[in-house]
């Protein structure tokens, strides 16, 4: 390989000029490679979504590995957890301490960092454990309404990113899809983007021995902006992401892809679903997609240029560390008690008024700071105190203050109706 070209960011990262095919195939080799040592897992999904994954990474995602629980930094969640080649391939390639070639190379052993499906808590950069089909994307609706309610609270100076989600066919089966989706068009999350892997292959065939739900549609339905897009074309799926990112609702990609891109038998079937590439077509697989290295290897230049993406989130984190410096104390101390996930209020004594009079109290006068503690489920009760109704946003507003009315009554309370001003109180997603 021709040694790269470098450059002088003005962040002082050194920039290594790596092709994007060269990028995106360190991923294809480190999960067939991973997969084969294993002799068990999914190749064919993380080949398939490599290019994708890659323009995400490289173009637009804002993370810092060595600061991975920035309370602004984007969330990236793979809710296709079977593919969770691609994930961990992109921590290590990215610079994330914990995810070292020696765990990749221990994919799917006891005790490694590295399980089947991603586990919260195994390794940093994993921002929710997607074993289950389907949770994943439920996660990440939460999280993007967290981020919508943390922002109206304090502002966009400290609470300013996106949600993405990397789903399968499978998730969209799951029945738990079509609420989050539907809480998420009716709420205009606009600030949440699911790259829908559209490669129409399941475990055991085609889709279509299972299904034949017209996605796109599903998801216009429930109010969603959605593209169509060839998820091996870089420049479409940098146009599709920058429209997303500006829609006012939140963005289904439905990237067409084949599953196991660059195996010369396996690719677009379901052999590569589910079950090691096998020694031949991982041959042809690095013949085909000029890879001439051994397994485990990544290039000294690829890697690097991996690296500097990782690295030019730190001016970033610098940046939101300096906002975060700048607030008032009573602020800032708000912000990290939620951070933290402590309530404002650990009990209630019985000072023999009853629990419905003291909780009439409370909502009237601290109605608001008790909503982090959340409220009523749907349908649950016709008392509508501690509901927070969110009205659609507009990404256009880049303040992102949305109207939230609360329904309480007193006038000390920024989320009832009769305050001189509409917030929210925050609810930080349980991976911040």
């Amino acid at each position: 390989m021709t040694p790269p070209r470098t450059t002088a960011a003005a962040s002082g990262v050194q920039q290594f000029e790596v092709s994007h095919e060269v990028m995106a195939n360190a991923i294809r080799a480190l999960a067939m490679d991973a997969v084969e040592q294993a002799k068990s897992g999914h190749p064919g999904m993380p080949m398939g979504m490599a290019d994708v994954a890659t323009v995400l990474v490289t173009r637009f995602l804002k993370f810092d590995p060595s600061e991975a629980r920035w309370p602004d930094r984007d969330r990236l969640v793979l809710s296709a957890g079977h593919g969770s080649m691609l994930l961990y391939a992109l921590l290590y390639l990215t610079g994330y301490e914990d995810m070292t070639i020696e765990e990749i190379e221990r994919f799917r052993q006891l005790s490694s960092r590295t399980p089947g499906h991603p586990e919260h808590g195994h390794a940093r950069g994993i921002e929710t454990t997607s074993g289950p089909l389907g949770q994943g994307l439920a996660n990440a609706v939460g999280m993007a309404l967290a981020e919508r309610l943390a922002a109206a609270h304090f502002g966009p100076e400290l609470v300013d990113h996106d949600t993405y989600v990397i789903a399968s066919d499978g998730d969209l089966m799951e029945g738990v899809s079509h609420e989050a989706i539907s809480l998420a068009g009716h709420l205009g999350l606009s600030k949440l983007i699911v790259l829908y892997d559209d490669n129409r292959v399941s475990i055991d065939g085609p889709t279509e021995l299972t299904v034949s739900d017209d996605q796109p549609a599903r998801f216009r339905a429930a109010g969603w902006d959605v593209q169509a897009i060839d998820g091996h074309d870089p420049a479409r799926i940098h146009e599709a992401i920058v429209r997303a990112r500006t829609a006012a609702a939140p963005s289904l990609i439905a990237c067409r892809t084949t599953i196991a891109y660059g195996a010369p038998t396996k690719a677009g079937t379901a052999a590569a679903h589910g079950a090691p590439l096998g020694p031949d077509d991982v041959a042809g697989a690095r013949e085909r997609l000029g890879w001439p290295y051994a397994p485990f290897v990544v290039p000294d230049e690829v890697l690097a240029a991996w690296r500097a993406v990782g690295a030019r989130g730190a001016d970033a984190y610098r940046g939101w560390r300096a906002r975060l410096g700048k607030l008032d104390e009573a602020t800032r101390a708000e912000f990290e008690r939620q951070l933290r996930h402590v309530p404002v209020i650990g009990h209630i004594e019985d000072r023999g008024e009853g629990v419905v009079a003291q909780q009439r109290v409370l909502r009237d006068d601290a109605c608001g700071k008790l909503l982090d503690l959340g409220g009523h489920p749907a349908g649950s009760s016709g008392n509508q105190h501690g509901v927070v109704r969110i009205g659609p946003a507009r990404r256009t507003d880049r303040a992102r203050r949305p109207q939230v009315p609360h329904g309480g009554r007193s006038a000390s309370c920024p989320m009832c109706p009769t305050a001189d001003r509409a917030a929210s109180v925050s609810v930080f997603d349980a991976s911040a």
